[in-house]
């Protein structure tokens, strides 16, 4: 497992993919109005404008795991609780987010 996905809500989608296009040296690879993402050297940054469907306010790091329900039915076990639940979200992959005891929001990516 490793975190190979950060997404970003950010206000102004424009301004954002200026700011992260010049710190990150190259163009997104994925340019919609709902989604910006950039891919460096195998590490993944998304904007997402106004926080996307999910309601995000602060960025969201997402583990990439071989088997989402396993991973999550563990850090479950473990304390952390369902924020959403495991949904496909396009291209074979599927993520969960989840929230720590201290309420930080941690997320779950395998790609099919």
């Amino acid at each position: 497992m490793s975190v190979r996905t950060v997404l970003h809500p950010v206000s102004d989608v424009t301004a954002a993919k200026a700011v992260y296009s010049a710190l990150l040296g190259v163009a997104p690879q994925t340019d919609e109005p709902y989604y910006v993402g950039f891919d460096v050297d195998g590490q993944h940054i998304g904007l997402v404008p106004g926080g996307g469907p999910q309601g995000m306010t602060s960025p969201v790091a997402y583990w990439h795991v071989p088997d989402i329900h396993a991973t999550l039915a563990e850090v479950i076990a473990a304390g952390a609780t369902v924020k959403d639940p495991v949904s496909e979200v396009g291209g074979g992959r599927v993520v969960a987010t989840v929230t720590d005891p201290d309420g930080n929001v941690l997320g779950l990516l395998q790609d099919r």
